[in-house]
């Protein structure tokens, strides 16, 4: 059986990298999870009592601790712990009252926060919520694949955080997400210039890398290194390489290790693809459905039956119909 391509091509997902990337800007928990209920609508803003920007509240400056003191309020958890929040009381619905969203999450605040934080964590939620009201007014870019458009969405969006947070509340609540977006973007203008030799993009990307944190760099080297396997991998399949041949090259750029357990993936993977080829054969043959039934409880575990009609529905969006191999 001629092997089949296991991974999406890089031009593929160069192609939706930018709308992808602008739809996973809505705002999200530290652990990246997007949220259905955002904010209320822009005819709520004015129902927002005593809305005020962070600059504006008299009560900040009581309510920061000493010079010197380590904050126990303004951590790296603050902000997923307030998302929590929102989505325990909206159940991921929306709730257009934002005054009855502040009510419920400051009913919250004694099950979330010490006694000696609540006054705090209620006066940033409020404003959390002011600025979830904020983030409704911005118009999404009109085109999302267009580098200017998104600078000029998120240049409006940064506006809205620095209205409605001091220094020290944006660093802990979005400071990271916004070195990200900036290394994104550019990476986004720089692939896109067409002005730049290749080696000039390269270097260009290579100096983009500093915006990010050590931990985001690390992360990245890492799923960095998974799409080159993924690219390799690919280009392998499309040449025809013999499995000794796909060893020795794996086996070069990665080491033994690696090699035996890509080989042996591969392994899986044609068998698996096998078998799908069997389970659609039976299918285009008009199979009943007692015995589609019957063959996939034999050709497939308990768990590898949950995924077999969505293998088969992601195998026809990528390839043109053929005719299955027997």
């Amino acid at each position: 059986m001629k092997r089949k391509p296991i991974v999406a091509t890089a031009v593929a997902a160069a192609i939706c990298a930018a709308a992808v990337w602008w739809q996973a800007l809505g705002e999200s928990d530290a652990s990246g999870t997007a949220y259905p209920a955002r904010s209320t609508p822009p005819s709520a803003v004015a129902a927002l009592p005593g809305s005020r920007s962070a600059g504006e509240s008299p009560a900040l400056a009581s309510l920061a601790p000493a010079s010197g003191v380590k904050d126990s309020f303004l951590t790296s958890e603050l902000r997923q712990t307030f998302e929590t929040m929102l989505f325990e009381v909206t159940g991921g619905n929306d709730i257009r009252d934002p005054a009855l969203l502040k009510k419920l999450l400051l009913a919250l605040v004694p099950r979330y926060f010490p006694d000696t934080l609540a006054a705090r964590a209620s006066a940033l939620l409020e404003r959390y919520v002011d600025y979830r009201v904020a983030l409704s007014e911005l118009k999404p870019p009109t085109d999302p694949s267009d580098p200017r458009a998104l600078r000029a969405a998120l240049e409006a969006r940064q506006s809205a955080r620095q209205r409605h947070f001091t220094g020290d509340e944006y660093e802990v609540l979005f400071a990271d997400e916004a070195r990200l977006d900036r290394y994104t973007l550019a990476r986004i203008e720089i692939e896109r210039n067409s002005t730049l030799s290749a080696a000039q993009k390269q270097a260009a990307l290579k100096d983009n890398e500093r915006e990010l944190s050590d931990a985001q760099r690390a992360q990245r080297e890492q799923a960095t290194a998974h799409m080159s396997v993924a690219a390799q991998t690919a280009a392998l399949e499309a040449s025809g390489a013999s499995d000794i041949e796909r060893f020795n090259q794996r086996r070069t750029q990665y080491g033994d290790a690696a090699a035996t357990q890509l080989a042996q993936l591969d392994r899986e993977e044609t068998d698996w693809q096998a078998r799908l080829n069997n389970y659609a054969s039976a299918q285009a043959k008009k199979a009943s459905p007692d015995q589609l039934q019957q063959l996939s409880q034999q050709l497939f575990s308990a768990q590898e039956q949950l995924r077999v009609e969505a293998a088969l529905a992601a195998r026809q969006q990528a390839t043109p119909p053929t005719t299955v191999q027997r």
